[in-house]
């Protein structure tokens, strides 16, 4: 590593045009190929899934996205002379648009049950000629501005659909921004200089910024996401500016000591840069561990964010070497280089409240290790009520056209009507569609069914599907527990004695396939991930009991942010007043993703922390001086990078998407609680408790383990050191405060 680092100071000006082009040529590719994001959650061989690939084999026709035009009259009804002249002269004008296909109009003779019993609110179906995922937003803004120019008094005109939702603001790069710009006033706060704080900024910038226009072009390969890039954009500005903040400012720490910039470069990235390596290395493994679920809709968002890390990970350590390079000193303010230049060198003795601190978690192990169990446990309680379903349009904001929509809807014709299911099935036969017509008689008196649409046959006859409209919303336990029971009582029944094999497609059905799909396969994953996440720290760190509570650790982070995020987005708490929209279940994927990215973000906190005590047990053999050391020297910069991360995490809930507000918050909390509970008050003070153990591993087992070095011990003088600073009796008062450790005390 100090090789590279030095290759990098010697070749800063190539480094940094080399990363230029990269971005520049990344964003061009991008630019040019365009984004090709798919939101595809269906499962091979579900029953959903089966039922989706029938439907596009019989009625290839329906392929094209259906949304929705809605209207309500706040007096008489819809059916008025001037509301239907409005109303029909408006679909035709969109009826005429590039990209629509059929307008399907409740004025009709076919279009009466679109209109609601009250008279007072109908319903068009516009169905554009391509899928959503084909569809951009500049397509299908004339759709909603030729809807929207109807609006009156006395006449409410909103529309639905995923199309439609391609044009609501999505908050733009507000977020982003935000974020880098709290993080740039910490870190001018934590070093007192504009350039030293610049420089992380830029880093994780041009990182994430080539990442991103990366995952642009990876949407050609691959099924990605619409989110993934704004979810790698979101780890990637956390994490990469958290990596570059601990190179930093293990460089200035060498600069204190008088080292010349480009040795103190060297040093930094020899060091840290290896535990940024390191816990780079454990957030894609963590990451990765999504490709073992085999699901083609994570696939592509795992690779989107290791891809995002990995290229965060080598600016961290090849561009920002090249730019500390450049500005030399003035990584130190002004008044600490004036300060070097009258005192010379100095080391950087852990003081003020980070020392104390230590102190005092080392004399209350017990009571602060149990306090922090109770601030945990009570914070994840609420993930025992998770419910994992369909999160829609109508839990958007109540500003959005689209939630405007689906309440009038519900409103009107039932929440069902949201949400649809589809039954379809092949036909063999004349005794088959017997079977078929004596079904929607069957469906119509089933508990939870609100209505029922009649058979619709494929031009061949071998293709058939019927539309059941629930009475409950599509997110709701109701709407799943009909599926249960179409799948395991109605539909088994009807299908006896003839060749039809029916399937239940739609909204809901295909989240619940999904969910089950995840949940079945989630233990394997979290035991793939905690497995070798416990490996790499066993071989870092020489111990069995170092990784054990690392895996509990990042266990009890996971389950605290899960509460928080059922709290607010499925109980509700306070999510309207953040403009997230109201209460709604949490979406399948998020638990696989967010343990991923949670226990790789974890991870970073425990080897920064543990790296800095095993550096101290290593040189002295004294778990209570390694686990005081090792706390006091690092809470504040572990501190410091937790605020960065905070910020940049909450900032992106001014995305105005409700699952990157959702991983924004989980990430915030999960950070927040990992910082300042667990690796500052819980790991330390169990650590105190354990004492020796801590670093125990069998001989047996030592040797047969292969070594990896995340941070090497420096060369430190303690001794002369301290005597040349302080002297004896200051430095004993320094030991008694828990400013400087007891060992580091020259002998009398």
């Amino acid at each position: 590593m100090a090789a590279l680092a030095r290759w990098c100071v010697r070749h800063r000006v190539l480094v940094v045009v080399l990363w230029l082009l990269a971005f520049a040529g990344m964003t061009a590719g991008a630019s040019v190929a365009g984004s090709a994001y798919t939101n595809n959650y269906e499962v091979p061989g579900t029953e959903a899934g089966r039922a989706t690939e029938l439907l596009k084999d019989g009625f290839p026709g329906l392929g094209g996205d259906s949304d929705t035009v809605v209207w309500h009259t706040t007096s008489g009804t819809v059916r008025a002379a001037d509301v239907e002249q409005t109303m029909t002269g408006t679909l035709d004008k969109i009826a005429d648009l590039p990209g629509v296909a059929s307008v399907d109009s409740p004025y009709g003779d076919q279009g009466a049950s679109r209109i609601s019993a009250d008279g007072r609110t109908a319903y068009a179906t516009v169905t554009f000629d391509r899928p959503v995922e084909q569809l951009t937003k500049s397509e299908v803004r004339p759709v909603v501005d030729t809807a929207e120019g109807a609006r009156s008094d006395g006449l409410q005109v909103e529309l639905g659909g995923s199309a439609i939702a391609l044009t609501e603001s999505s908050g733009g790069h507000v977020s982003e921004i935000v974020g880098v710009v709290v993080a740039g006033v910490v870190l001018f706060l934590a070093f007192g200089s504009l350039a030293a704080s610049l420089l992380p900024i830029a880093t994780a910038l041009v990182g994430v910024g080539t990442a991103y226009a990366g995952i642009g072009l990876l949407g050609h390969a691959m099924t990605v996401a619409d989110f993934a890039p704004m979810l790698g954009m979101l780890v990637g500005l956390g994490v990469g500016i958290d990596y570059a903040l601990f190179i930093v400012t293990r460089h200035r720490r060498g600069l204190k000591r008088g080292l010349p910039v480009d040795e103190a470069v060297a040093n930094a990235v020899a060091t840290t840069g290896r535990a940024v390596v390191f816990a780079g290395a454990t957030v894609c493994i963590a990451l990765l561990g999504m490709l073992i679920l085999r699901l083609s809709f994570l696939n592509g968002v795992a690779i989107a964010a290791a891809l995002t890390v990995v290229l965060t990970v080598a600016a961290s350590v090849t561009l920002l070497p090249a730019l500390l390079s450049f500005i030399g000193p003035r990584s130190l303010s002004r008044r600490e280089r004036r300060r070097l230049l009258e005192l010379g060198p100095q080391p950087e003795l852990p003081t003020g409240f980070a020392a104390r601190w230590s102190a005092f978690v080392e004399r209350h192990p017990k009571l602060l290790g149990t306090l922090a169990v109770a601030v945990v446990a009570v914070l994840a309680l609420p993930t025992f009520s998770l419910h994992l379903g369909t999160s829609d349009q109508g839990n958007n904001p109540k500003t959005a056209t689209t939630r405007h929509a689906y309440d009038l809807l519900a409103d009107g014709f039932g929440p069902g009507v949201n949400g649809p299911l589809t039954l379809v099935t092949g036909v063999g036969g004349a005794e088959d569609r017997v079977a078929l017509d004596n079904l929607d008689a069957t469906l119509r008196s089933t508990e939870g069914v609100a209505a029922v649409t009649p058979v619709t046959y494929d031009a061949q006859g071998r293709t058939a599907y019927l539309t059941v409209v629930p009475d409950s919303a599509p997110q709701s336990r109701s709407t799943s527990d009909l599926v249960d029971r179409l799948r395991t009582e109605v539909l088994p029944r009807a299908e006896q004695g003839t060749g039809l094999d029916v399937s239940v497609g739609g909204v809901t059905a295909s989240y619940d396939d999904f969910a089950g799909v995840i949940v079945g396969k989630l233990p394997l994953f979290v035991g793939v991930v905690i497995g070798l996440g416990c490996v790499l720290l066993l071989l870092a760190f020489r111990s069995i009991g170092i990784p054990l509570k690392a895996a509990a650790m990042n266990v009890a982070a996971v389950a605290a942010a899960f509460g928080v995020v059922v709290a607010i987005f499925q109980w509700g708490w306070g999510s309207e007043l953040l403009g997230l929209g109201r209460a709604g279940p949490i979406e399948p994927f998020l638990p696989v993703i967010m343990v991923s990215v949670l226990f790789g973000l974890s991870m970073d906190y425990q080897v920064f922390l543990v790296s800095r005590m095993y550096e101290e047990w290593l040189e002295t053999g004294d778990n209570r001086r390694a686990v005081r050391v090792g706390l006091a020297e690092t809470s504040r910069v572990i501190n410091s990078a937790a605020v960065i991360m905070i910020s940049v995490f909450l900032a992106f809930v001014l995305s105005g998407d409700r699952v990157i507000a959702m991983f924004g918050i989980a990430l915030a909390a999960a950070v927040a609680i990992d910082a300042f509970v667990l690796r500052t008050l819980l790991v330390p003070a169990l650590m105190h408790m354990l004492g020796g153990a801590n670093w125990w591993l069998p001989g047996w087992l030592d040797r047969r383990l292969p070594r990896i070095s995340i941070e090497p011990p420096e060369c430190r003088a303690a001794h002369e050191r301290l005597m040349d600073l302080t002297g004896v009796p200051e430095a004993v008062a320094a030991m008694e405060t828990g400013a400087v450790p007891e060992t580091d005390v020259p002998a009398k």
